[in-house]
């Protein structure tokens, strides 16, 4: 288990095709900020039919997909 699970299952009970959130709701959902760990952990969603399609620094959000 990682410490992203919380936000795995959280885009998996989502069961949207596309869910953009934004680090603000990221922060809320996971109880801590994202870091760069994220890029390493960012695969085990496909365990959860995801994958990350879109992350941008700048505006701040993240784009996931469904598989």
């Amino acid at each position: 288990m990682s410490k992203y699970n919380p936000l795995w299952e959280y885009i998996e009970k989502s069961k949207s095709e596309c869910l953009q959130l934004t680090f603000a709701d990221l922060k809320k959902i996971l109880g801590f900020e994202i870091d760069h760990s994220f890029l390493t952990y960012k695969k085990e969603l496909k365990e959860f039919g995801y994958m990350v399609s879109k992350i941008s620094l700048k505006e701040k959000f993240i784009i996931f997909n469904k598989i």
